[in-house]
């Protein structure tokens, strides 16, 4: 099942080109009842509705690191501490954003911002203190996540040795473009990543290469305890532009088309736009350091 969320927050799945809407509140109730909700009796063409961002999760654990070659072309960083592997912290819900919705460029804040592909996984049902084992029964589906990245404010922000800020800006946060439901997806450990920026790949990969596959990460973090509707991600693949001989050849810029692609998963498109676009004032310009 391909799961939507649509106009104003309404609830449906796709069937073919049109949309059934579904008798739930919201994705996230969806997965709180167990996938037991009826339909409306309404059904849409599936080109007339605007699609939102799949989910609101409660929490949004990040991680990075875990993909292996990327984690190799990391040491190509001058970060001021080691990214381990499987590190998790949380994303800033409030910055999602879905397909076709804008990524803001705040230039008053960076001039460094990259991309990072990733899968992210929606839990299914509440629970903690689970092991490995036991971790597949949580996993109800999978979205496509693009981690948006201020790498200069990520740069400082690793002088003590952590990183959120860079990654929780408003906007920072696309997923989507549906929630496919995990039934529909045979090995989640062999699935082809691709993003593009403008119609050129830049990043290229598959879920074999992750270093902690998704019932370990998923396990590992659980005494944190997951909510229904909860997302994990894995990390990205490699080729993101700050690991780049010259990196601000391949940076966001406005007017950038990103394309980011997971196999059986789907496609999610956003455009980069200047702080203008959205804002009415000056860019927001507010710093914590004196450089």
């Amino acid at each position: 099942m391909r799961l939507v969320t649509f106009d104003e927050g309404r609830v449906g799945r796709i069937e073919g080109d049109e949309v059934v809407e579904l008798a739930a509140g919201s994705t996230r109730e969806f997965f709180e009842r167990g996938g037991q909700v009826g339909e409306t009796g309404e059904t849409l063409p599936l080109a007339s509705v605007r699609l939102r961002a799949p989910i609101q999760p409660k929490k949004f654990f990040h991680t990075a690191g875990n993909f292996a070659v990327h984690h190799e072309e990391l040491q190509k960083v001058n970060w001021s501490h080691p990214v381990h592997k499987g590190i998790v912290f949380f994303q800033n819900v409030d910055a999602i954003i879905g397909p076709e919705d804008d990524i803001v460029y705040p230039e008053g804040l960076t001039k460094e911002l990259d991309y990072e592909l990733e899968l992210a996984v929606v839990i299914g049902k509440s629970g903690r203190w689970f092991g490995p084992e036991e971790a597949g029964d949580y996993i109800a589906g999978f979205t496509v996540f693009n981690d948006i990245t201020a790498r200069d404010i990520q740069r400082r922000e690793m002088q003590s040795g952590v990183f959120s800020f860079s990654k929780g800006i408003d906007t920072f946060c696309p997923i989507g473009p549906w929630i496919v439901t995990a039934d529909e997806i045979a090995d989640p450990h062999d699935l082809g990543m691709e993003l593009r920026v403008n119609g050129q790949v830049r990043q290229s990969g598959n879920t074999s290469d992750l270093v902690l596959k998704l019932q370990h990460l998923i396990a590992f973090h659980s005494p944190q305890g997951y909510s229904a509707g909860d997302i994990i991600t894995t990390g990205t693949i490699s080729g993101v532009a700050a690991v780049q001989p010259d990196p601000f050849a391949f940076y966001l810029k406005p007017g950038d088309v990103v394309e980011a692609e997971i196999e059986g998963v789907g496609l999610l498109r956003n455009t980069v736009v200047p702080w203008k676009a959205a804002h009415d004032t000056e860019p927001y310009a507010g710093s914590l350091y004196s450089d």
